[in-house]
């Protein structure tokens, strides 16, 4: 299996985790020019979450949340900035969230890191 479709079966894993959890899926690979969200639900309370999905065989070379860098961080933030403009909800709560597979366990890292801008 390539590297895109072991990606999108990771999204398609945690999109189901956090479906059973109550989330909807409102979109999945929302694109932009420099950027890309995973996923981008609707929690049970209403708040609006973007996810980044990160899938690793194993722990060695560190956890998923350690590859959402301060730049990859930025570049979401920016697709969830533009997504907010294009679907009308700026003055929503929202929060930014990471979903790790690792060695098949799934951790769910709600509020993982704040908006941030790019420099």
């Amino acid at each position: 299996m390539n590297r895109r479709a072991q990606g999108s079966a990771a999204e398609e894993v945690a999109m189901r985790y956090l479906e059973q959890k109550g989330y909807k899926t409102l979109a999945r690979n929302y694109t932009i020019r420099g950027g890309e969200i995973d996923l981008i639900m609707r929690a049970p309370q209403g708040t609006l979450v973007f996810v980044e999905v990160k899938a690793r065989g194993n722990a060695r070379y560190g956890s998923g949340l350690d590859a959402v860098t301060p730049r990859k961080q930025a570049l979401i933030c920016r697709a969830a900035l533009r997504y907010l403009s294009e679907n009308g909800g700026v003055d929503q709560p929202v929060r930014f969230d990471v979903v790790e597979l690792t060695g098949g366990e799934i951790r769910h890292l709600m509020e993982a890191f704040d908006y941030m801008e790019m420099d």
